[in-house]
């Protein structure tokens, strides 16, 4: 028993490592995940002091305990014997499937990356290159949400600066949870979305099994009281306008929602720049008729480094400004009260038109509307249409955001970014759009004309073209 025993030498080294990552797991793991939970723990029971909507706990699961809560739930058990029945292979097989579906959705949330990194980041970008302005702001409607319903906020989708401005504005309240879209699953940026409470989907999924578990995560969080982001529209903005909405998560809301219990509260965001990041590439897709941005990598690192030296050298000039507007809170409980043929085709076109009579106009798109289909014009007469279309939409009840409320100053603000990007050429008292940047006008201009065929449109009750409840195009899954 007390011999020595002679190993050799790779043996032995292989015996150590096996040793110590045995000690690891069983002793020192457990302390080191402990110690990182007490203190997570901590800092959101303090976050939680401050937040007007506190983190629910239901967001603060482990990921692999939510996993397999969504991959054995009754109602995806439900799909997956359906599909073991139709296609005749066993109930393993599509389990496993759920299981990976449950992997491939469920976030990773940090409240340490969230409102240590992510937050801040995020107020710092949208500071730093926009000028950040709340429009239209219903504080006391907003005030007055029971803290235990769970809210959901409705947006129109512009740019990939949505996320970016709408986290830093609602910093302060909740930490927003958002459904976010194909083009995040890269390394790095995959895993912090995922830590940020962000939640992948497959946006043209038609998979009833894939679609299934989707529906059941997005219905548990609003469940529990988990506050979300969502995009009806499916996609950013290719002629600027808000477009029609598509159906996807909101259906999955709704379906899950239970008479008596916990309620959900719809907030309409609405959304407007000065100049958006992607518009020249957002311009030529709306040409081509398809939704392919062919934006390369290296044009993109040549934008982000041109930018990057300009805030270096003192030289960066900010984007102009972002506007964000709240509007009236809509009731899932108050809503479903009056009967409905197709409660989610409603209730989406009910928020999509308060979303569009919310947009606040800024000068550049004023400014491009005033311009309309002309190339060359004078200054004077420039300046005479800005004003009397200002007054129209003033008239209108339309939220003008203009520097120091002053038409002038706009025009002035408006044209130096679109003299800057080279839209428009200032000669001899005449400003000219060249022929290749016409689209962007009108662009930029289509925000506003809107909100110009919005009194027609409800005065002749067709505010937006119907569709048959049928349509799939109204099912896609949404961001």
């Amino acid at each position: 028993m007390l011999q020595p025993v002679t190993l050799p030498l790779w043996l032995f080294v292989l015996i150590l490592v096996f040793a110590g990552v045995t000690f690891a797991s069983h002793f020192l793991f457990p302390s080191v995940r402990w110690f990182f939970r007490h203190r997570m723990e901590r800092v959101v029971a303090k976050l939680n002091t401050r937040l007007e909507r506190p983190i629910q706990p239901f967001k603060l699961m482990k990921r692999p305990d939510m996993i397999i809560r969504l991959a054995h739930d009754p109602k995806v058990a439900e799909a997956i014997a359906a599909e073991a029945a139709e296609t005749g292979i066993p109930e393993t097989v599509h389990l496993e499937r759920a299981r990976r579906y449950a992997r491939e959705i469920v976030p990773g949330f940090s409240a340490s990356v969230y409102f240590g990194f992510a937050a801040r980041a995020a107020k710092w970008l949208a500071r730093l290159i926009y000028r950040v302005r709340v429009g239209q702001f219903d504080a006391e409607a907003i005030a007055g949400i029971d803290k235990g319903d769970t809210v959901v906020f409705v947006m129109n989708h512009r740019s990939n600066m949505d996320y970016v401005l709408v986290t830093y504005l609602a910093a302060s309240r909740s930490a927003l949870s958002y459904a976010v879209g194909e083009w995040a699953r890269v390394w790095p940026l995959s895993w912090l979305i995922r830590s940020s409470g962000a939640y992948f989907i497959r946006r043209k999924s038609g998979n009833q099994l894939y679609r299934r578990v989707l529906a059941r995560y997005v219905q548990m969080a609003t469940e529990e009281g988990v506050t979300q982001a969502i995009f009806p529209e499916g996609g950013l903005s290719l002629d600027g306008r808000v477009g029609m909405p598509k159906l996807g998560i909101l259906s999955y809301i709704v379906d899950g929602y239970r008479e008596g219990g916990r309620d959900v509260v719809f907030v309409p965001v609405s959304l407007s720049y000065d100049r958006i990041i992607e518009d020249r590439v957002l311009v030529a897709a709306h040409a081509m008729g398809v939704r392919r941005f062919r934006a390369s990598f290296w044009s993109i690192v040549k934008f982000v480094g041109r930018q990057v030296r300009r805030v270096l050298t003192g030289r960066f000039e900010k984007f102009g400004v972002a506007a964000v507007s709240f509007g009236a809170p809509l009731s899932l409980a108050e809503f479903l009260r009056v009967p409905h043929k197709d409660v989610t085709a409603e209730l989406a076109d009910e928020m999509m038109a308060r979303i569009a009579r919310n947009v606040s106009v800024l000068p550049v798109p004023l400014i491009s509307a005033a311009i309309g289909e002309d190339t060359d014009l004078p200054m004077d007469a420039l300046t005479e249409r800005v004003q009397a279309l200002a007054e129209r939409l003033g008239a209108a009840g339309v939220h003008l955001e203009l520097p120091d409320g002053s038409v002038e100053k706009a025009i002035k603000r408006a044209l130096d970014i679109l003299t800057l990007r080279k839209i428009v050429r200032r000669e001899d008292g005449r400003i000219t759009v060249p022929p290749k940047d016409r689209a962007l006008i009108g662009f930029y201009a289509a925000a506003v004309e809107q909100h110009l065929a919005a009194p027609a449109a409800s005065g002749t009750g067709k505010t937006r073209p119907k569709r048959s409840v049928l349509d799939p195009a109204r099912h896609k899954i949404t961001k």
